[in-house]
């Protein structure tokens, strides 16, 4: 099967996704998070399959949304200075929500077969929060992971309950409240990730560890995430995909004051990169 902007490998009973927008750092756009869904299901039904690993091309594994899109799935246009934009349906808000926040994220917690994570250079933003609901997490020492979208004015939003059971609440919030980034060493201090290694040796120790996770027989494998998806109802985690996506849909009808930061106007007098590198220096503070 053909997709769009990811690429399908089976190599025995692994299967690899690899995220395949080098050129933009492998943003996730819709069209991405939809045929990754779509290869994860045709994964799940080849009973030859055990593993999946998912990795990115080129320079990182992914740096989050698309800044130069966000916004613009919905149907917002850009605002023009005097004229009173059209204000965007609940239920478009709602209904692409679902399908990133609900569907998808579902997608990968619940997925039939074991879940690895390939990260390299960068694993931020919804690409950091998509890959905490795989099953393990493996980073190249220097890999950056954060909720750096926080800074467009979310001040927490990010939080969800698998981020929580994984490092607790205290470290989440710290992450989420800052927008900052950390390295994949402190990660692993924060229990956010499971290992860290050297750039050099990623890609032998991921598929050493598939490898390993691939001898374990097809229905245990099965029956053992069935008894995870069972323990996720239990903590929440599964009903915290649904109120991500509430909540986001809310925070698009926040209002700004005239003294208060807009990342989307200066994304519209400055661009892309412009916004970008105010964002960073303005709320450098919160780097510490």
């Amino acid at each position: 099967m053909e997709y769009e902007q990811i690429i399908y490998e089976k190599k025995g009973q692994i299967v690899y996704i690899t995220l395949n927008r080098p050129e933009k750092l492998n943003t996730v756009t819709r069209e991405m998070f939809q045929s990754w869904g779509r290869a994860i299901t045709e994964a799940e039904e080849d009973d030859d399959v055990k593993v999946i690993v998912f990795k990115g091309a080129g320079r990182c594994f992914s740096a989050g949304a698309p800044l130069d899109q966000v916004g613009y799935v919905y149907g917002m246009k850009e605002p023009v200075p005097g004229e009173k934009p059209k204000k965007v349906p609940q239920r478009v808000k709602i209904n692409f929500d679902r399908s990133l926040f609900v569907d998808f994220f579902r997608k990968v917690l619940l997925c039939r077969k074991l879940t690895v994570v390939q990260m390299h250079k960068y694993c931020l933003g919804v690409a950091f929060s998509i890959a905490m609901h795989a099953d393990l997490l493996i980073a190249d020492e220097d890999c950056q992971v954060g909720h750096v979208e926080e800074r467009l004015g979310l001040a927490g939003h990010t939080i969800m309950p698998i981020m929580v059971a994984r490092c607790g609440l205290t470290k989440a919030l710290d992450l989420c409240l800052t927008g900052k980034m950390i390295s994949a060493k402190q990660a692993v201090e924060w229990n956010l990730i499971n290992r860290a290694v050297p750039m050099a040796d990623l890609e032998s120790e991921v598929n050493a560890l598939a490898e390993g996770l691939a001898l374990y027989p097809r229905d245990g494998i099965s029956l053992a995430k069935v008894t995870r998806e069972l323990l996720y109802e239990t903590m929440g985690i599964t009903r915290g995909t649904l109120e991500h996506a509430i909540m986001h849909s809310f925070q698009t009808n926040r209002v700004y004051e005239p003294d208060e930061y807009n990342a989307f106007k200066q994304r519209r007098d400055k661009g892309v990169k412009g916004m970008a590198h105010e964002k960073h220096d303005l709320f450098a503070a919160l780097d510490k």
